[in-house]
């Protein structure tokens, strides 16, 4: 069951009123969310980005993964048609190739969404690029009915 209602506002409102206030500062926004797929934005952020070493100017793992994590939830609150409370079981993320110093595109794709658990596969990608930077699969536990 989906809420047509659940959209970019509705989704800012549960991550504010929801998670961690890091989170939300983070600024993910969704762009669309179906039944079994979910598109959402993360503009460039330079607090997200690595400030030394090798790496500098490059999207930092740790928000990679938050990113992950958050749009999954905001997918299953759209499949769903409602937010129903859920914990991460398992998360794994590859990291193919870096995401620098640009906004990023997330797509989630919904594998299965059950009465206890659900399954998301999460691609993150440079704005614009079909190119693949990081690929993320986790698992959910819904903690209610």
């Amino acid at each position: 069951m989906q809420d047509q209602t659940f959209g970019p506002d509705e989704a800012a409102a549960l991550v504010a009123k929801t998670f961690a206030p890091w989170v939300a500062e983070i600024g993910l926004c969704l762009v669309e969310a179906t039944p079994k797929r979910s598109r959402l934005h993360l503009p460039r952020n330079d607090r997200l980005l690595l400030r030394g070493g090798p790496g500098i100017g490059v999207l930092c793992g740790q928000a990679i993964a938050a990113v992950a994590d958050t749009a999954c939830v905001l997918a299953l609150t759209g499949a769903n048609g409602r937010f129903r409370n859920c914990t991460t079981v398992d998360m794994s993320v590859r990291f193919i190739r870096p995401l620098a110093d640009a906004a990023t595109d997330v797509t989630v794709d919904i594998e299965s969404n059950g009465r206890k658990l659900a399954v998301c596969r999460v691609t993150l990608a440079a704005e614009g690029s079909t190119k693949t930077a990081a690929l993320a699969t986790a698992t959910f536990m819904y903690l209610e009915d």
